[in-house]
């Protein structure tokens, strides 16, 4: 990996400043620009640009260039002059803002974003910046144009030449000027429902307003007044583990102490109960700090649904709902490349072409909508889209061509899940896009691996909506601890149905399949746990055991185990890690007698259960 390109001018040995303190800030503020600029862009109207998001785009481009101009990185500061430049002509109304514009300035953002990525050490070509600058320059220089009237229902209007203006002078890099490197951009005004209209560059794209970036927690005035300061993730995470450690700890007390109470030694009772309820509070609150708002993926989308709908030609509005909705960064950095998996496959092989969905009866137009809720312990992401749903018929043709075992009989819900198997498409064709089979398995994969789970449901015509349920948080979790054969494990509270006594029911032994026992006039395989992690202890009698209900996927499976211990909040610690992999166990804790106990990796049982 190449070294990051701190080198300032050939001065630097003679400046009194070490400037490399500050290259972190800069690196982070200069991502804060960029993305702040494209949801500005991507939200603008260019029929009708208010002043305030023209001002808002102008100054960070101008804070970009002022401040890669002050650390030395001409590339980029060259770049932005030559962005500054056309926004000032436009903000001044020297120059209408066109579609094209807007395309030059989001690829200069592109080129941006790849320039600061290689001053910042990541591996990655070199970009060459000449095709954009000049780009950027050609429409600088064009001649002011008066608008002629506009067609709201095919598009924008053209323009009819008026003498050039003058460009305007370099303003400066302003890095210590009026203007500070680091001024939030102005609140975009009020927007219509969608991006745009036809476009004679983009006649085929219709995108919804971005919203706007949603976690203050990590944006500081430069001023120094902000209620807000900037942490590194490492110590967050140390304050975590820390935190995590003190949950152990006074579970350990609280087993002590109770203990002490049997014996008649009552005076601890209240305090163990104050450190207990302080203990929890100080957990929330230290989780709390590494929640962040859904905004941090679905902003992604506006950029790539806008270019993505171009190359294919068709009409997409995007929707999101919950973006402020809540999850722990851990999580949403892992649940980011499923997202795009699942947007790209949306956008390719649900919405139909336009002259498609008019034959149908629809807007030419397709919707795809994001949404994000909390529900229990969990958060639900869903992407949703109104186009020609799944085909059945294909699927089943698809799955009998690559050999799976399918019946003709099988449910719609069991044929949907056909398209996780690894390989797996129904494109005609293999393009850019998609067609290679890979995608949908890796979601699974990806998403099973968080400890949540991804169902799928489609109606012929109406569309296709994925429903992706993922805990909040990986580092602490609520579990139900049950014996087997002498020692302690976990299952995740969060997929636990219910709790039954086997009793005089029958556990039927089905020839070559495993065993079922029947719930309500449904059948549910049985898995013994102590068949499966085996221990020192004697097993019970299946009489005498505990039955307990767990889903997955939408599919139920009967636990059988030997005890039911209680109910605990439990710190997860990596086994993998510190041990290695087992088989049927994403993870461990420590439970307040100071053993460890297993968690268990409740969709690999279910698995195990149902093949």
């Amino acid at each position: 990996m190449s070294q990051p390109n701190t080198s300032p001018p050939s001065q630097q040995g003679q400046q009194a400043i070490d400037m490399s303190q500050f290259f972190q800030v800069f690196f982070e503020e200069t991502g804060e620009h960029l993305s702040a600029m494209e949801s500005l862009l991507l939200a603008v109207d260019p029929a009708d640009p208010g002043d305030e998001e023209l001002n808002a785009i102008f100054r960070s481009a101008h804070s970009i260039k002022g401040g890669s101009s002050t650390f030395g990185f001409k590339d980029m500061s060259e770049l932005t002059h030559e962005a500054e430049t056309l926004l000032d002509r436009v903000r001044k109304r020297e120059l209408p803002l066109t579609i094209p514009m807007v395309d030059a300035l989001l690829e200069a953002g592109d080129v941006l974003r790849a320039q600061l990525a290689r001053h910042k050490g990541e591996a990655g070509d070199e970009v060459d910046a000449a095709p954009v600058v000049a780009r950027l320059n050609s429409l600088t220089r064009e001649p002011a144009q008066a608008p002629v009237a506009v067609d709201t229902d095919t598009g924008w209007g053209l323009f009819a030449d008026e003498a050039p203006a003058a460009p305007a002078a370099d303003p400066g890099y302003g890095f210590f000027d009026a203007e500070p490197m680091s001024a939030p951009p102005a609140k975009p005004a009020a927007q219509p429902p969608e991006w745009g209209r036809r476009t004679t560059d983009h006649p085929d794209v219709i995108v919804a307003a971005a919203g706007r970036r949603g976690n203050d927690k990590q944006v500081v005035s430069p001023n120094g007044d902000s209620s807000s300061i900037r942490v590194g993730v490492d110590k967050v995470d140390q304050l975590i583990n820390l935190v995590g450690e003190l949950v152990i700890t006074q579970a350990m007390l609280a087993q002590r102490a109770g203990r002490l109470e049997a014996e008649g030694v009552s005076e601890l009772s209240v305090g163990m109960a104050d450190l207990e309820r302080n203990t929890r509070d100080l957990q929330e609150a230290v989780m709390s700090i590494r929640m962040m708002p859904m905004s941090f993926v679905f902003n992604r989308f506006p950029r790539m649904l806008r270019d993505l709908a171009a190359k294919l030609g068709k009409q997409v509005e995007l929707k999101t709902v919950g973006d402020q909705t809540e999850l722990d960064k851990g999580v949403i950095e892992k649940i980011t490349d499923p997202m795009n998996h699942l947007v790209r496959n949306s956008v390719d092989h649900g919405i139909e072409m336009p002259e498609a969905r008019l034959a149908a009866g629809k807007p030419a137009h397709g919707t795809l909508t994001l949404r994000a809720y909390h529900q229990g312990g969990n958060i639900v992401i869903e992407v949703a889209d109104d186009g020609k749903g799944l085909d059945r018929d294909r699927i089943l043709a698809k799955a009998v061509e690559r050999g799976l075992p399918v019946a003709p009989d099988i449910s719609d819900q069991e044929v949907w899940q056909l398209i996780f198997e690894p390989g797996f498409s129904t494109a005609d064709k293999v393009t850019d896009v998609s067609g290679r089979g890979v995608g949908m398995d890796v979601v699974k994969k990806n998403i099973l691996a968080l400890g949540g789970s991804v169902e799928l449901d489609s109606s012929t015509g109406h569309g296709t909506r994925v429903v992706v349920r993922l805990p909040l948080t990986l580092a602490i979790m609520d579990g139900m601890s049950v014996a087997v054969r002498g020692d302690t494990y976990i299952v995740p509270l969060a997929s636990v149905v219910e709790l039954l006594h086997p009793g005089s029911r029958d556990i039927k032994t089905v020839s070559g399949q495993g065993r079922v026992v029947e719930v309500r006039s449904e059948y549910l395989p049985v898995v013994s746990l102590s068949e499966v992690f085996g221990g020192h202890g004697k097993a019970i009698a299946e009489k005498d055991s505990i039955m307990v209900i767990v889903e997955v996927e939408g599919a139920k499976t009967a636990l059988l185990v030997d005890e039911l211990v209680g109910q605990h909040q439990v710190v997860v610690k990596s086994i993998e890690a510190n041990y290695r992999r087992i088989q049927g166990v994403s993870g461990a804790t420590i439970m307040g007698d100071g053993t460890v106990a297993l968690i268990m990796d409740v969709a690999a049982l279910v698995r195990l259960a149902r093949h």
